[in-house]
């Protein structure tokens, strides 16, 4: 099959626009912005189709906010018929450190609540995910303002070159697979 989804997880609304928290609306809007593509307001979600190399791509940004992700996801999903294997949601991760990226078949929400709703509307954790690490450089009880706050100048360098990585696995996962584009990836390590 040769249709993928692409669904960047985010929350709308100004206040969240280039937070940690809202990194996979960004690569979303990254990958749709190289290839041509522009959004537009659809069910659940805004919705980008690019075609690139042969495959289209259905790119989302949910507009259900975060903790109802999974709403979007099913619904594009089965409207577009394409199976969770072909899916790929990009999520930001505070268990990584910032110079990371990490790309899996499958695996645990690990109390993302993007993640868990997908989990719980799907009834699987068996399908692909690209963690964006944000790091967790926050004081205790701090985690929602971290999350959700502003990357700090000294780490938009490694933040941009990590969304231009994330395209560039988009593209990967799409054209060799995801064990190879996996090996392309998981070992890197981002720096200034």
């Amino acid at each position: 099959m040769n249709k993928f989804l692409i669904i960047g997880l985010g929350n709308v609304g100004d206040e969240y626009h280039h937070t940690r928290h809202n990194i996979g609306f960004d690569v979303v809007d990254a990958f749709v912005i190289k290839h041509g593509g522009m959004f537009q307001l659809g069910r659940l979600a805004y919705v980008a189709e690019v075609k690139w190399k042969g495959k289209t791509f259905v790119c989302i940004k949910p507009t259900t906010y975060m903790n109802l992700s999974g709403k979007a996801f099913k619904y594009w999903m089965d409207k577009e018929k394409i199976e969770s294997a072909n899916t790929l949601t990009i999520v930001d991760d505070i268990a990584l450190p910032l110079s990371k990226l990490r790309l899996r078949p499958s695996g645990s929400d690990a109390g993302h609540n993007g993640l868990k709703d997908i989990q719980l509307t799907l009834g699987t954790d068996q399908y692909p995910k690209l963690r964006f690490g944000i790091g967790n450089n926050y004081p205790k009880g701090m985690q929602a303002e971290f999350v959700l706050s502003k990357w700090w100048k000294e780490e938009l360098p490694i933040v941009r070159k990590k969304i231009e990585k994330s395209v560039e696995v988009i593209e990967s996962f799409a054209t060799i697979g995801i064990e190879k584009a996996m090996n392309e990836v998981n070992n890197l390590s981002f720096t200034q």
